[in-house]
């Protein structure tokens, strides 16, 4: 069963020369059996494209599958990008995920080859590289801007970070003061900070003093408390700094070594923040212009890949000459089935299209060879569920 958030794209052999007809006589059935609305479907016209030979149709047709899973994904990447820079706001996605200001469904049911950027009178295999150049390259720029983007937010939660969390942890830069320590220059004497749980206070201030021998008697004083923790300052003389470091360790007592008083700390600490604050918001905003334009250019080359890959795919199932009516659909969740049901009554005649010559009409004169294989190249291909060709298209669900 083909998915319900994917555009099918539908290929059958040209009849008579005439798509308006056909597609006229499509759209009849879809909006009287297929649960579609008028705006559901839409006529899709294949460029002149060159054929080539069986052996590179062939060749190409086992490698399109590849290309289109690896180019799809690449889609989806950028789609994720939009979605993690918007916070997964489904009205502002929708305002970026554009192919040239249109919307998906206008792009895709109105959908035409691009000749100005997309040669079709090259090979084959000429344009499908040259589509995947174009992706790739799409790709490595997004994975670098988004790569520099991730270094910014990162380091700014960092910073923001040092400004949370309990006593144990946080930046101290804008709870202690210059005069809980002693002089900086002292030779003999030193100030640490040390976390206390809350329910170790009483302990803390009954044996800060016995920890360890020279510690300043009655230097310890109550800077700062949050609801799990107190701080506290005490000096000590350096040559036993380690060893009181390791028995305040021992008594769950937390010194936070990382921190050094410095005169000009809090004004670096605070234009750090607001330095990281203006980068990462500059980037986000070129990651989000960038993935809007890189999405649309993707989306676009995404989908003449999957044009060509369905021409691939028609020509070796139907054989020449190259004439095929296309229709690009939007399939109605709550009615795929329904539409894939009319679908295939429509083109139940290309079960034995082969076999009787191309004709839709000879087809009811032989009803017993309804089951036989399609097409002079249908072996050629994987086993085909449907009378129809059918490529999936992304679908951008907002």
């Amino acid at each position: 069963m083909p998915s319900d958030l994917a555009y099918w794209i539908i290929s059958v052999p040209l009849e008579d020369g005439d798509p308006h007809r056909m597609f006229s006589e499509l759209g009849s059935k879809l909006l009287s059996d297929g649960g579609s609305a008028s705006n559901d479907f839409g006529q899709l016209q294949f460029p002149p494209l060159k054929t080539g030979t069986l052996e590179s149709l062939i060749s190409l047709s086992e490698d399109l599958p590849k290309f289109d899973g690896q180019y799809t994904q690449i889609v989806a990447k950028i789609i994720d990008t939009l979605r993690a820079l918007l916070n997964n706001d489904e009205s502002a996605l929708a305002q970026h995920v554009l192919v040239n200001e249109q919307s998906l469904d206008d792009y895709m049911l109105g959908w035409s080859w691009n000749t100005g950027k997309y040669r079709a009178d090259r090979g084959l295999r000429e344009t499908v590289e040259s589509l995947g150049k174009e992706l790739t390259s799409i790709d490595n720029v997004m994975k670098q801007k988004l790569a520099n983007y991730n270094a910014a937010k990162g380091q700014l939660q960092q910073l923001q970070r040092k400004k949370q969390g309990n006593l144990s942890v946080r930046s101290l830069a804008d709870v202690v003061h210059k005069q809980d320590f002693v002089d900086a220059q002292s030779e003999y004497l030193e100030t640490l900070l040390v976390a206390v749980p809350k329910n170790n206070v009483k302990d803390w201030q009954a044996r800060y003093e016995r920890l360890t021998a020279m510690v300043v008697p009655r230097s310890s004083h109550k800077i700062s408390a949050d609801e799990e923790y107190a701080l506290f300052n005490v000096t000590v003389f350096k040559k036993v700094k380690d060893e009181f470091i390791q028995k305040c360790r021992e008594a769950k007592f937390t010194v936070r070594t990382d921190f050094c008083w410095d005169d000009d700390l809090v004004i670096r600490q605070r234009q750090e923040l607001e330095d990281a604050g203006d980068s990462e918001k500059e980037l986000w905003t070129e990651l989000l212009r960038l993935a809007r334009t890189n999405f649309s250019e993707a989306y676009q080359a995404l989908a003449h890949l999957k044009v060509v890959r369905t021409y691939v795919e028609s020509v070796l199932r139907y054989g020449l000459p190259a004439d095929y009516f296309g229709v690009v659909v939007r399939p109605n969740a709550k009615r795929t089935k329904a539409l894939l049901t009319t679908l295939i009554g429509q083109y139940r005649y290309l079960d034995s299209y082969a076999q009787n010559g191309g004709s839709k009409n000879s087809n009811k004169n032989n009803e017993a060879n309804a089951g036989d294989a399609p097409g002079e190249y249908a072996q050629l291909l994987e086993e085909e569920q449907f009378p129809f060709v059918l490529t999936e298209q992304y679908m951008v669900a907002v």
